[in-house]
């Protein structure tokens, strides 16, 4: 670097640092810079610039939140141990243990990193997915320990990405991937919007660099008419605050690219134009106090016409990530809607920096309870370390439970629970207490008994019921196609109950549960041939797995017979779809013949199937479990065929026993529906002596797999005992 360059981005930080630090504590920092250019005298970036302008870039973004000394030091040192050869003790020797502690903590997930990209050192240790992973786990955890690690790799990974133009194409893709699935949901997890969007704005750059330069465009086309729009808006509120004594800053902002194509997509799905978007706007009030706001939503809601149900009052109950703000949606000038957010400074600094912004007010070693409470959550990854052996599985928990979109529920005493976008109660009653989740039999929200697999949303009110006697979780739970758990916490603590049983009980289980599965779908197995095919030792095991949750039935039924590899797949000519008469079927040694579909059994994709040869009629092809076809003595005319790739789909005579009620049939049409599979016919008898009643029905789906997966979804319907599938089907 230059002098002039040095100088400039040196100026910048103590500039920054000066202005809220106390003289003895920016010496401090001014020491650990002058450190830090020594150390990295002479190493060049791969842009070609000196190197020590990343860890003062680094540093300055920390230091314009008004993070803590230790952190700022630790910032600019964050490199030395890795790439100058700087010890653990002569960093401490040098700054103290807090910072050797934070630069040792940044440094192993660096060492990680570069694990994954050194060829030579992947095949040693393990492949570059599984390695990020574990990088990704060790951060979580470091995290948990101390938040700042994290911050200074947020602000390490915003300076990257500024940067990233220089590396080649493969390698920017990947770090701007793990980007958006990390780094920018954890920043919004703290609360740092200012370094969520440009993460998020970056990685877009370069995830899909055509649609960035789409969006940007179409923002640039309409930027002078927004900017002409919100300065007037602007200027129409500030005249009816002042009057009301209210002393504020107003301003208006646009939303950010990635945002605006999240936004766009959206429309686009609702046949909307970005030209009819307008709420892209947003003002923003900075009140003085907390009373000042409530007085100024009641100006702005006197000005303009409120958005009926778009109010949020974020400060009466602020987000877990400590955001607050009153949030109104309200028809401006020209009757376009705009999104005013109205709060005070310090709500202002929690809102853009999140977390960081504590340290505005008190610094690291005087963290006071309130804020403990508030980052709460943080523990739970140190739970998960403890209870989650896979970094696969740990990762993918932290993802469904921490980084995703966030509902506030509360207890029946008003505590409030966060948990993931879509959670039921089941994994409500999970998040209170593992053995209150294995033993719940019930819920009741908002006053009302709910099903255990509802979606919760925000502000319900939950209360779980349990059972008398403890009888552990239902191994439906673990059935994706049920939807009982969305957070992989409850998920692995299922898992685990499951495999803390005694092993034959699993074994019996899972048994019992693929016998129950082969009978309704009418389907045959060899023992060998499917362990062999799912990759398991034993078909206890496979059994075991089974019983245990860690393979679904479905996944089971969707093997039982694998298409062969040596099958001939004639080519396809676009045209008409076939129909259930001219499927998709192949028949080994022939070509040119006509298949068909066989009434009497009705065979679908995945059924194990083998055809006749019909004077006139082609190849009719039959289950090879049918019994018209085992009592044929023409044995000359059977002919092997395999399933083909064509999308189509098979006809299925189905019967569901159940106790007859009102509704009975609706509640069967709407699961059918819901799993997108077309009902032919439906025919239903009651037996007025039991209240029993059978319904027949007739349905279209894509093979095994779809079918089991609807015969799960139908078992679960309120007073449905079974459903099977008819072996035969007669001609109409």
């Amino acid at each position: 670097m230059t002098t002039t360059q040095q100088s400039k981005s040196v100026k910048a930080l103590l500039h920054s640092v000066n202005k809220y630090l106390p003289q003895d504590r920016a010496a401090s920092v001014h020491a650990a810079l002058d450190y830090a250019i020594n150390a990295h005298d002479g190493q060049k970036r791969d842009s070609g610039e000196e190197f020590i302008e990343h860890p003062i870039a680094t540093a300055l973004r920390l230091a314009d939140m008004k993070l803590d000394t230790t952190t700022i030091e630790a910032a600019l040192l964050h490199d030395v141990m890795e790439d100058c050869g700087i010890s653990f003790g002569e960093l401490e020797a040098e700054f103290g243990t807090e910072v050797a502690k934070l630069v040792d903590g940044v440094t192993k997930l660096k060492r990680l990193d570069m694990i994954s990209e050194n060829s030579a050192m992947k095949k040693q240790i393990a492949s570059p997915e599984a390695t990020r992973t574990a990088s990704l786990r060790k951060m979580l955890v470091a995290m948990a320990e101390d938040v700042r690690v994290v911050l200074i790799k947020l602000s390490d990974r915003l300076h990257n990405m500024q940067t990233l133009q220089h590396l080649p194409v493969p390698k920017q893709q990947r770090i701007s991937r793990e980007t958006l699935d990390i780094y920018s949901p954890l920043a919004h997890r703290l609360g740092m919007s200012d370094i969520k969007w440009q993460l998020e704005d970056q990685a877009f750059r370069y995830l899909m660099p055509r649609q960035y330069k789409s969006i940007s465009r179409l923002v640039n086309r309409k930027r002078a008419e927004r900017e002409i729009y919100t300065e007037a808006a602007v200027k129409a509120i500030k005249g009816p605050l002042e009057k009301a004594g209210i002393n504020a800053d107003v301003d208006g902002r646009v939303k950010h690219l990635y945002s605006t194509y999240n936004k766009l997509q959206r429309y686009e799905r609702m046949g909307r134009k970005f030209d009819e978007i307008y709420d892209l706007i947003a003002i923003r009030v900075i009140a003085e106090s907390v009373g000042d706001c409530y007085v100024a939503l009641g100006v702005v809601h006197s000005k303009w016409r409120p958005v009926s149900g778009q109010f949020d009052d974020y400060i009466a109950s602020p987000k877990e990530n400590m955001y607050q703000s009153l949030h109104t949606s309200v028809r401006g000038p020209g009757n376009y809607p705009i999104e005013v957010q109205i709060r005070t400074k310090e709500m202002h600094d929690i809102a853009e920096e999140g977390v960081a912004s504590h340290w505005m007010y008190k610094e690291g070693d005087e963290l006071e309870k309130a804020f403990d409470t508030k980052m709460s959550w943080l523990r739970q990854l140190l739970d998960w370390q403890r209870e989650v052996s896979g970094d696969e599985e740990y990762l993918a928990t932290v993802r469904t439970d921490i980084l995703q979109d966030q509902v506030f529920v509360y207890t029946p005493k008003g505590d409030v629970k966060d948990l993931p976008a879509g959670a039921t109660p089941v994994d409500f009653a999970y998040r209170i207490h593992t053995e209150l989740g294995h033993n719940t039999v019930g819920a009741i929200v908002n006053g009302k008994l709910t099903a255990l697999n509802t979606p919760l949303s925000n502000g319900d009110v939950v209360e779980i019921r349990k059972a008398r006697i403890t009888r552990g979780p239902s191994l439906d739970w673990l059935n994706p196609d049920l939807r009982y758990l969305v957070t992989g916490s409850a998920h692995t603590k299922v898992k685990q109950w499951f495999r803390k049983q005694e092993r034959q009980s699993n074994v019996r289980r899972g048994k019992d549960l693929l016998k129950k599965e082969l009978r309704r779908l009418g389907l045959k197995y060899k023992e060998k041939e499917i362990v062999t095919s799912l990759d398991y030792e034993s078909f206890d095991e496979l059994t075991e797995a089974l019983g245990t949750g860690q393979i679904s039935i479905s996944r089971v039924a969707e093997t039982l017979n694998p298409e062969p590899d040596d099958v001939f797949v004639p080519e396809i000519t676009p045209g008409k779809p076939p129909t259930d008469e001219t499927s998709g079927l192949v028949v080994m040694g022939e070509s040119g013949l006509l298949t068909r579909i066989a009434r009497c059994c009705s065979p679908v994709y995945g059924d194990e199937i083998t055809g006749y040869l019909t004077r006139g009629r082609g190849v009719t092809v039959h289950r090879q479990n049918c019994a018209i076809l085992r009592d044929t003595e023409d044995t000359d005319r059977h002919k092997p065929v395999a399933w083909g790739h064509y999308e189509t789909t098979y006809a299925s005579r189905l019967q569901i026993k159940a106790f007859d009620r009102v509704g009975l049939i609706r509640d069967i049409t709407n699961v059918v529906s819901s799993e997108n599979v077309n009902i032919h016919s439906l025919t239903s008898a009651e037996d007025e002596k039991t209240n029993a009643c059978t319904v027949s029905l007739t349905v279209y789906t894509a093979g095994v797999e779809q079918l089991s997966r609807l015969f799960s979804r139908l078992e679960t319907i309120p007073g449905v005992d079974a459903v099977f599938r008819v072996s035969e089907i007669k001609n109409s």
